[in-house]
């Protein structure tokens, strides 16, 4: 067996069953986001929620797919067709393409490449093609004006995003998850992690990462009572199931790199007990937990205060921490707290 998985074919089929296992985990993952999401959105509203398919609700995901999946797929005729089915599917595969790099423990990672930072931020960034994709190709003018905007949000996020990510990659010295994970590791559990010498970027991060996903408070690309659903619209069935899927994903993306870049991924928080993967699943569980309050306990910006403190606030905080962060990191300020180059290598 140990010689047929040396070959080619065998290397091949090893690749395609551990990419298989990834979309997999997320694929489950994302059913029982979806149920925690209704249900706490319910318990803030002392509601109780998803409560009669299955046990407690759990299969009423279920049942929501299912109905999506045999629905009759409503194409408007003046849609360009192959752009408007390309859409969703586009959004959807850029999402999941992103895990093959995340790592859940030191060695359970699909690909363990030194420019995993680079990579992930490249494939969340293509994610906005799929929704201008849709807009365009629905023929109208309200998904169309949908998707700009949400274009037009996502980038603005999106710089503000890269730059933080920045501020870790001058701390580790390394562009890998591993690495970063790995610098974070120390005798003091989590007073290690990057939580705290990075502590005001990780609420910038948080923030961002809500814009970045089109979530509430900054869901304005699928403002229901502005925009009619957005760039959406004019989706039914499994194409606007992809693209609900792809958002969640994204999400449950966002969660992860929260937990790698500043809440030590897969390290314990307290000394003495084993690191593991449940550590790093637990911890995005948590962070998903924080983006599900947020939609349910904050009103929605309008699309001017939006834009005014993606480019007005957080981008000159971000530039401002970026060039902090060198200068602490370049002479390592309070015995190299800032700078791990060591550590994470």
């Amino acid at each position: 067996m140990a010689d047929f998985l040396q070959t080619g074919l065998g290397m091949t089929l090893l690749a395609a069953l551990q990419g298989l296992g990834v979309i997999a985990f997320v694929m489950i993952s994302l059913i029982f986001m979806v149920y925690g999401d209704r249900k706490i959105w319910a318990a803030v509203q002392m509601r109780r929620g998803p409560n009669v398919v299955g046990p407690w609700g759990l299969l009423q995901t279920f049942a929501d797919a299912l109905k999506y999946v045999v629905k009759e797929v409503v194409v408007p005729a003046g849609a360009d067709r192959f752009v408007f089915f390309l859409a969703p599917i586009l959004s959807f595969t850029l999402a999941m393409l992103a895990f093959a790099v995340i790592p859940f423990e030191n060695t359970w990672v699909l690909a363990d490449i030194n420019v995993a930072v680079l990579f992930v931020f490249a494939a969340s960034s293509l994610e906005v093609y799929g929704v201008i994709m849709g807009g365009w190709a629905s023929n109208s003018k309200y998904p169309f004006l949908g998707s700009l905007r949400s274009a037009a949000q996502m980038i603005s996020y999106e710089v503000s995003l890269g730059l933080i990510i920045i501020g870790v990659i001058i701390s580790t010295g390394s562009m890998s998850f591993g690495a970063i994970v790995r610098a974070q590791d120390g005798d003091f559990g989590l007073l290690n992690w990057y939580w705290l010498p990075h502590l005001p970027m990780v609420v910038l991060f948080f923030i961002s990462a809500l814009a970045e996903t089109n979530r509430p408070p900054f869901d304005l690309p699928e403002a229901e009572s502005e925009l009619v659903a957005g760039y959406q619209v004019e989706y039914s069935a499994t194409a606007f199931l992809l693209f609900m899927a792809g958002e969640y994903i994204a999400i449950f993306l966002m969660c992860a790199l929260i937990s790698l870049l500043f809440f030590g991924g897969w390290l314990s928080p307290i000394p003495g007990l084993p690191d593991g993967a449940l550590w790093m699943v637990a911890k995005m569980a948590f962070f998903f937990f924080m983006f599900a309050m947020v939609k349910a306990i904050t009103p929605r910006y309008r699309y001017d205060q939006l834009m005014r403190i993606g480019w007005k606030v957080f981008l000159p905080i971000s530039v401002g921490w970026v060039v902090l962060i060198a200068f602490l990191a370049k002479f390592e300020v309070f015995g190299g707290f800032w700078a791990r180059w060591a550590m994470g290598g």
